[in-house]
Parts: structure tokens; sequence; C-alpha cells
């Protein structure tokens, strides 16, 4: 089965829950570490992966906090070859987890310093570049966030990028897609002044 960059698919480490329990559990002790509080792990309930520059795994996990349960998301970024495993995402979810199907809040979260990610901010660049009538070129600063979906074997991202062009610095918002050939589509960009 082939994966989709930035597509989310259900783990292939169910054969391996040992693993996916192990992740969780690194979520949960980097997440008691950070807000200095105990609540412990009582199952998980649902494990997806998403190949990015390693894995992003998506966990939803049930906790027992203070005798209650609790469901929270977390997303775990590893990168096996370099030992690197990280929590990018703690957060408590109101109602039971569902997939989400095709209603627009398919987006997940994606790291900044992913391959696509940063084609598709380049992607913005250049589209800036040739709209810009300035004698002072852009130049890329950072990707301050990016979310991704795949929708119909469609890579969508929304990325918020800061560009510098003189001295001053200034970030825009961009909506774009990479078709199946992998030419990437800027559908949509405007500046963000917040």
């Amino acid at each position: 089965m082939a994966t989709t960059l930035g597509g989310l698919h259900n783990s292939s480490s169910s054969s391996n829950s040992a693993d996916i329990d192990n992740l969780a559990r690194f979520a949960v002790d980097e997440h008691n570490k950070k807000e200095n509080c105990i609540p412990k792990l009582a199952r998980v309930v649902k494990a997806q992966e998403q190949v990015v520059a390693g894995t992003l795994h998506h966990l939803t996990l049930e906790i027992e906090d203070a005798g209650k349960k609790k469901l929270y998301q977390a997303k775990v970024w590893v990168k096996p070859w370099m030992d690197f495993k990280e929590l990018q995402e703690f957060t408590h979810v109101n109602e039971p987890a569902t997939d989400t199907d095709g209603d627009g809040s398919g987006y997940q979260s994606v790291p900044v310093h992913d391959p696509a990610v940063q084609e598709a901010a380049n992607h913005v660049l250049k589209t800036l570049q040739q709209r810009s009538n300035s004698l002072y070129p852009y130049e890329f600063q950072e990707v301050v966030h990016a979310k991704a979906e795949t929708v119909d074997g469609c890579a969508k991202y929304d990325i918020l990028v800061k560009f510098k062009r003189n001295d001053k610095e200034e970030k825009f918002k961009a909506n774009l897609h990479k078709d199946d050939k992998g030419v990437f589509h800027l559908n949509h960009f405007v500046q963000d002044h917040s």
C-alpha cells in the first residue's frame, strides 16, 4: 500500500501495539512534565500515522485524571534514524474522536520543517515575487505553522509563512494544493496583519 506524504492513515503499527503503547506513554509523560500534573494513561482509543520527514503518530488516548476518564489527542513525531521523538501536541477532546469525512475539518497540523511544507512555502514565495512590482525581492524567513489534509489523492496545505522584504517582515496565509502530478497550485493567499 503506497502512503502519500502528509496523508493520514491508520497505524500499520497495530501489529506491534507495544510500539503504540510506548508512544502513548511517552506522550503522557512529556505532557505531565510540561504541565506538572499526573494523569494516567487508561488506553489507546485510536492510532493513526502520517508520513512526514519521519512519522507523525496521531493518537487518541483515554486518560484517567482524578478518577475521571477524558479523551486527549496526542501527536508524536518520530524520526527513528535520528533517534528523535517529540511530542508535538496534546489536547483535550470534548467529544469522542471521530474520523472527519470531507466536511472541511480534516486538516491536521504537520511539522513546519516537513519537506513538502517547505516546498509549498517556496511556491508561495515564487508567486509573491511574480506579483510584486517592488525592487526588493521577498526573502523566505520561516513557516510559522502548517496544516495539511488529503482529499481524493490531493494534498492540501494551509500555511502561515513569514517573509522579509527590505527590512520589513510580512506574514502571509496561504492555501494551496498539490495535484497528482506533484504540481503546487495556490488557491488563495492573503497578508496576515495579526
